[in-house]
């Protein structure tokens, strides 16, 4: 059994801590579906797309949020998009093929991860965290200690076709105010929560999951959000970045190939612009016709 693509939201009642579950099955295959991907970077890119996922629902924000996890070791670069409609698209670039059972050191060596949000409103936002533990999970945590300032526990798992995230998090004193009593309760919950296995993260329903972990606690469990997965490639999209490359740089590529060809690297689809379509594209806006052939 796994878990179904989903994201659901939990409190601790009569407390300051809230919780998270993510799950990803079929998204997380759909977005690993157009790579060959190795064993060890299907299971730590899954890990990263439940922990986007995961962190978009601690943000208020309209627009996107990217993880980028970058280093000089076998892997290079892995990337995931999130938006605030909870769905995400995944990348994952390397150098030589790592052994299958190989962990977050040996793959992004000395790396680091780059948060950054960018809403629809506002001022586009960027955060450093270096990826010196050797659990992801624990490099977010980092990440929540230092940017949010608000104890966070992280717990990731992933087998390279699902992956699951479950995050606790201690919000401002609102409900309790005695801060030894707070103390308490957060080194109690997150005590009982070091228990849970990676079997469990994956394959165990949200509503079973707390009652195991917390069956002595009052919990108000939320209803659950969809999570999927999409591309937000586009011909429109690609077209605009085209009216961005130099004329003489477009006009030599369609003497040598013939069309100018642009694959995304998320999906792989390919768009193909002939000569007509970028003598349209590279038209005076008044003139341009609708649609590109």
């Amino acid at each position: 059994m796994t878990i179904p693509d989903t994201a659901q939201r939990f409190l601790f009642e009569n407390t300051d801590i809230r919780g998270e579950r993510v799950g990803l099955s079929s998204s997380l295959q759909a977005a690993f579906e157009p790579h060959a991907y190795p064993p060890a970077i299907r299971r730590l890119l899954g890990e990263m797309a439940a922990a986007a996922v995961l962190l978009s629902t601690t943000l208020k924000f309209q627009g996107t949020m990217s993880l980028q996890a970058r280093s000089n070791g076998p892997v290079s670069v892995l990337m995931v998009e999130c938006t605030d409609q909870r769905t995400f698209r995944a990348i994952a670039r390397w150098k030589e093929e790592p052994a299958d059972d190989a962990g977050l050191q040996t793959l992004l060596p000395d790396g680091q991860l780059v948060i950054t949000v960018d809403p629809v409103k506002g001022k586009r936002y960027q955060g450093i965290v270096p990826l010196e533990n050797p659990a992801l999970a624990d490099c977010f945590a980092q990440y929540f200690q230092q940017s949010e300032q608000l104890p966070t526990s992280v717990w990731l798992a992933s087998d390279g076709d699902s992956a699951s995230g479950f995050l606790l998090q201690a919000l401002p004193a609102t409900v309790e105010k005695d801060e030894k009593v707070r103390e308490e309760r957060w080194s109690h919950l997150t005590t009982l929560a070091h228990t849970l296995t990676d079997e469990e993260l994956l394959s165990v329903e949200t509503e079973k999951l707390l009652h195991r972990l917390f069956h002595e606690e009052d919990i108000r469990l939320f209803d659950t959000e969809p999570v999927s997965y999409r591309c937000t490639c586009s011909r429109e999209r690609t077209a605009t970045a085209l009216q961005t490359v130099d004329r003489q740089e477009l006009e030599d590529i369609l003497a040598e190939e013939g069309a100018i060809n642009m694959d995304c690297q998320f999906c792989n689809t390919r768009y193909s612009f002939s000569a007509d379509d970028v003598t349209e594209l590279l038209a005076p806006e008044s003139t341009r016709s609708r649609t590109l052939h």
